[in-house]
């Protein structure tokens, strides 16, 4: 059994038509649950990137395009590239009234640049799953001269250490590679060194980061349902991440009646093209 960060390269490292259909089953329920980006976040990434009123955008993997109808309602043109079948027709029903905003179901890897040249590329919680032979030579590639790169993240939205103590004693039992708790301090660790530590400094430079504290508040089955969208979870044989969320499910109906309270964090990186 891997302990947490063996299993976090275990998944990255898969291969190009795993991670194609990585979160297809759980599509719908990752455009329900995932935390939004706060668009005071999004705004301050406009100013730091410098966006200007026509700008064009690439975004990396958008998913059901969570952060792409944040950045179509301020009126840019997006090109999204999304593998996940699933996730493309989310995403076309979420931006729908956007006439600036296409879908192409494909990845960043297989996607042939047509001559255009981009102001920003923008990746919400999915650079780090292009291939890192890749990611930031492509595109540095795409972007145009002073462009940038724009990584948005949002943490995983966890209860208080009080809550946690509870469930930590059911993922002891079934699954305790998943046992990992972190405050405040520990997320913006891992969120900043990660960023950074993707960022190749042969094609970006000039790192800004910045960050923003949420919180959520989910009935305990929409918490579950997204547990089901992380990948650590997703890995999990369906009988242990079936006896785990049972196991969850009852200690939080008996810890916290029918919602939770859960806060995380989001924050953004951006650097400019060399």
């Amino acid at each position: 059994m891997k302990d947490f960060a063996e299993l976090l390269q275990y998944i990255y490292a898969k291969d190009l038509s795993d991670k194609k259909t990585w979160y297809s089953s759980v599509a719908e329920a990752y455009d329900k649950n995932r935390p939004r980006y706060p668009q005071g976040l999004i705004h301050r990434v406009v100013e730091i990137a410098q966006l200007p009123a026509s700008a064009t955008i690439l975004e990396l993997g958008c998913g059901p395009g969570i952060a792409t109808v944040e950045f179509a309602k301020l009126g840019f043109s997006v090109i999204c590239l999304e593998p996940s079948r699933e996730a493309c027709e989310l995403a076309r029903q979420n931006c729908s009234q956007y006439k600036n905003v296409q879908i192409h179901n494909i990845t960043f890897e297989e996607w042939e640049q047509q001559g255009e040249k981009f102001d920003a590329v923008l990746a919400a919680s999915s650079f780090h799953w292009v291939s890192g032979e890749i990611r930031c030579m492509k595109s540095a590639d795409v972007l145009k001269d002073n462009g940038s790169l724009v990584l948005l993240w949002n943490k995983e939205p966890q209860p208080n250490y009080e809550i946690y103590q509870h469930l930590s004693k059911v993922y002891q039992q079934i699954a305790p590679q998943l046992v990992r708790y972190e405050d405040r301090v520990m997320q913006e660790k891992v969120i900043r060194e990660f960023g950074e530590s993707i960022i190749d400094p042969s094609y970006f430079t000039d790192i800004v980061y910045g960050q923003q504290f949420c919180s959520v508040d989910y009935t305990i089955d929409d918490y579950l349902g997204l547990l089901s969208t992380l990948s650590p979870y997703i890995a999990l044989e369906t009988e242990y991440r079936n006896r785990l969320f049972s196991g969850l499910r009852e200690v939080l109906l008996t810890q916290c009646g029918d919602r939770l309270h859960t806060y995380h964090l989001s924050a953004f990186h951006i650097a400019r093209k060399k």
